[in-house]
């Protein structure tokens, strides 16, 4: 692959580290750092090692940029906490990331789904983490804090300082929003 097309191949998995970052970082630190900053440092990162990449399928550099954002949130959160480097806590985000990702593929997939049906979900998931970044804020909080991180609704109506119906309305329209963007 020439320069270009690394930069190319790269960019189009933007949108999927940056809902994942926006599902790991702590709302205490976003006004510190933004997550843009965390998944711009990422893809630089990423660009500038794409030629030690030794994985040849799409699952396989998801997970090679979510290891290189781990790092970066990683990194965020020892410089903001100044404390002694605490591996389980690092371990620990490598996980809810991994988690964040599948729950991204869960959203997209069957009950049961057949290689090809696998292979489709693995291409569309960028897809929909791009469709995700589209809706409004409160739209895209509501859908990643419940369906991304598992809350329960009544959890996600305390965050965001709203009652359930209205989050469950979030929800609502906001899911509707990402199927009509997934079928374009």
């Amino acid at each position: 692959m020439n320069e270009s097309e690394d930069v190319d191949r790269l960019q189009q998995y933007a949108p999927y580290l940056t809902a994942l970052a926006r599902a790991q970082l702590s709302p205490r630190y976003r006004a510190k750092v933004g997550v843009s900053d965390i998944v711009q440092q990422s893809m630089i990162q990423a660009y500038q090692a794409i030629d030690d990449f030794r994985g040849t399928t799409d699952v396989e550099l998801r997970a090679w940029l979510r290891q290189i954002l781990a790092r970066n949130l990683i990194h965020v959160d020892r410089d903001l906490h100044r404390d002694k480097r605490n591996i389980d806590r690092e371990r620990s985000l490598e996980d809810r990331l991994g988690q964040s990702s599948l729950c991204l593929e869960k959203l997209l997939a069957g009950s049961d789904p057949t290689p090809s049906q696998n292979i489709a979900t693995s291409e569309r998931v960028v897809q929909l983490a791009a469709a995700l970044e589209t809706l409004p804020e409160a739209q895209r909080e509501a859908v990643r804090m419940h369906y991304l991180e598992g809350k329960k609704l009544s959890e996600v109506a305390g965050l965001l300082d709203r009652s359930t119906g209205a989050v469950a309305g979030l929800l609502h329209r906001g899911l509707k929003a990402l199927r009509e963007a997934m079928r374009e």
